[in-house]
Order: C-alpha cells, then structure tokens, then sequence
C-alpha cells in the first residue's frame, strides 16, 4: 500500500469513535524503510498557520487495530492523547 492510498482513508480513534482525519504523512526508519508510525492533523494554530509549519497528531504504528478499504481504526486512550 502507497502513501496515495493511506491519504484517501479517514482514522477514528475506536475508543472514543472521534474522527482524527486523513493521513497527512508517515515517519518510518530509514535503514528498514518499516513504517513506525501515522500523522494525521492535529490542533489548527494561527501562529503555526502564520509561519507555515504543519503540526501533526503523530499515531504509533502499534496503535493501528485494522486497516480497512475506507477507514484506519486506531485505539488511542485518552490519557495517551
């Protein structure tokens, strides 16, 4: 699976059913290429709007519960997030 097919699919937190949004990016470890870990957007911020960085909700890869055609369910407890 590409990262193209990751972005089309939406990530909820099966704990709370709370939509977390599409994949914006990955971080994987270099020597392996191994996926490590989701980044999905995370609070919007007019100061990081204004200087143009993105910030990110990073998911580590064992969070992941299952990979649908649609849907990535995550399970995120909330005193983790």
């Amino acid at each position: 699976m590409s990262l193209a097919e990751l972005r089309t699919k939406e990530v909820v937190n099966i704990e709370t059913g709370t939509r977390l949004g599409r994949v914006m990016d990955l971080e994987f470890v270099l020597e392996t290429g191994q996926i490590t870990a989701l980044v999905v957007p995370g609070d919007f911020s007019v100061t990081n709007f204004i200087k143009g960085e993105k910030t990110g909700l990073i998911i580590p890869w064992n969070y992941i519960c299952k990979i649908g055609d649609d849907v990535i369910l995550v399970k995120i407890d909330e005193a983790c997030s």
